[in-house]
């Protein structure tokens, strides 16, 4: 894809993220943060186009080499398989693992949903929004846990509250798509 169409697709994911994400007022975040503003991306996951805008830009993100995709669950779960889904239109496919945040209650009490890879498998890890890191984390940790070699979180937004450095510290490699930068640059364009 080239550069010009992923430039109008980004333009596309940003509208619909602003318009159906972004909400400002008060809430307290998972990481238990107070803040004036609160991103639900899933609106926009599930959304056709804004399913397709993600799954085709995070798909441009990823090298060569990456084996699989991987999400915590809920936030990643539609990311995961949007970019499965594009990666096989383009004769890539790319396998989505999702991770459970507590083992399944019965049967094979797994973590993680998804084809079996074999050890040592490059996995990318997934995130909707990314503000302390803690909960792409615990994927990653997940992840390794079940022997694939994970170095890479790629995110829809960085709240820029420290996650990007939390992931620096512990070597992982970290990049997103927007920062709330981005997102409140274009609500302040909107009105």
């Amino acid at each position: 894809m080239n550069t010009g169409d992923l430039k109008v697709l980004r333009d596309q994911l940003l509208d619909l993220l602003c318009e159906f994400a972004y909400k400002e007022g008060d809430f307290v975040l998972s990481s238990g943060q107070q803040s004036s503003y609160y991103i639900n991306c899933k609106p926009v996951t599930l959304h056709p186009e804004g399913a397709l805008a993600t799954g085709k830009l995070l798909l441009s993100m990823l090298s060569a080499d990456v084996e699989a995709v991987a999400g915590l669950t809920l936030g990643a779960d539609p990311m995961v398989t949007a970019v499965s889904v594009v990666s096989a239109l383009g004769d890539r496919p790319i396998p989505a693992l999702i991770v459970r945040k507590e083992a399944k209650g019965h049967g094979t009490m797994a973590y993680i949903e998804g084809p079996t890879l074999s050890e040592g498998a490059n996995v990318v890890v997934l995130e909707d929004v990314v503000t302390t890191g803690k909960s792409a984390m615990q994927a990653v940790e997940r992840l390794r846990g079940a022997g694939y070699k994970v170095d890479r979180i790629l995110s829809l937004i960085d709240r820029e509250q420290g996650g990007a450095e939390f992931y620096r510290s512990v070597g992982l490699e970290f990049e997103a798509v927007f920062t709330i930068e981005d997102l409140q640059k274009w609500m302040a364009n909107r009105s």
